[in-house]
């Protein structure tokens, strides 16, 4: 193995032109981890709400510091008291001290599960924090089969989830996004409603008679007063960005944490691997290019998930 291994650091909170790449010393496996050979890691928004000191209050860092939590890769080194893992494995998941943004990282094993053959790199490095948040949204407003729920940002890389995590449970979803995604949604079954000006018409209008019965917000706290305004029960809508707003009305605000549990992610990668929810990868990134890939995802209109690929 090499001797040096390089990553994505941050030395201060800022933009993303803070970000460099560097070489790092090779990691060593400690007890219970794994060293992962990444072959895809995912850009998230979160990483940077970390990045930008928002935050810092929340989730303080040490300098220097990387980021980048989602990751697939290959082992390559195994530590004491780990069991089930081997050298040569194909492996998907998080970790959860950032740094995944690297071409070699020491994981915890129970983090990891198998990659099956049939998912891409991109796409299971892309898996867990939009399959995590996604369930645990769904989870929170408690969305059963023949009940309708909305959804903001329905096209982005949580959205894309969701929908399809809501329609195979049997719920009808109202997908807000922009015009140009409709397509997509509709083949995978969800009714779009474009945002912007009358938004509020266009969802009652599409809900029929029955209204909304929940409503879940992956933009802005603008989506929680349209929920408001069409009755939408205060438990019944929860938010992942919005977090001041949904305290005020009494929305739920339940993340990705809630739903981190090995078996939770089994499931998620099963429904990726049998079809059942595709993750569309809107764009690729060489590790070099990191600050490249975070103004495309600053955009906030991308469809699917940006990956990094070192």
């Amino acid at each position: 193995m090499n001797r040096t291994a390089q990553a994505v650091r941050f030395d201060q909170y800022g933009d993303r032109d803070v970000l460099y790449v560097t070489d790092v010393p090779m990691p060593e496996p400690g007890s219970g981890e794994v060293v992962v050979e990444v072959r895809a890691a995912a850009v998230n928004p979160f990483d940077t709400v970390l990045r930008s000191g928002v935050a810092r209050h929340l989730f303080p860092v040490d300098f220097p510091t990387g980021q980048g939590s989602d990751l697939a890769g290959v082992v390559v080194a195994v530590g004491a008291e780990v069991d089930g893992l081997a050298v040569g494995d194909e492996v998907l998941g998080w970790t959860p001290a950032a740094g995944a943004h690297a071409t070699h990282l020491a994981v915890p094993a129970d983090r990891l599960v198998a990659k099956p053959p049939r998912v891409s790199w991109e796409v299971a490095g892309s898996l867990h924090m939009v399959g995590a948040t996604a369930y645990a949204a769904a989870r929170a407003v408690a969305v059963q089969s023949g009940e309708t729920a909305a959804v903001s940002a329905a096209a982005g890389g949580v959205g894309s989830f969701l929908v399809q995590l809501l329609t195979g449970r049997g719920v009808r979803v109202l997908g807000i996004a922009s015009s140009a995604n409709a397509e997509w949604l509709e083949k995978h079954g969800v009714v779009p409603v474009p945002y912007g000006d009358g938004l509020r018409q266009r969802l009652e209008e599409a809900a029929g008679p029955g209204g909304i019965d929940a409503f879940i917000d992956l933009f802005g706290p603008e989506y929680l007063d349209v929920a408001v305004a069409l009755a939408v029960p205060p438990e019944r809508i929860q938010t992942t960005v919005a977090m001041e707003r949904a305290a005020e009305i009494g929305a739920r605000t339940d993340g990705r944490h809630n739903a981190t549990a090995r078996e939770i992610l089994v499931e998620l990668v099963d429904l990726v691997a049998s079809g059942a929810v595709e993750i569309p990868i809107a764009a690729t990134y060489p590790l070099d290019r990191v600050a490249d890939a975070f103004a495309e995802l600053e955009r906030r209109h991308t469809h699917g998930k940006i990956v990094l690929v070192p």
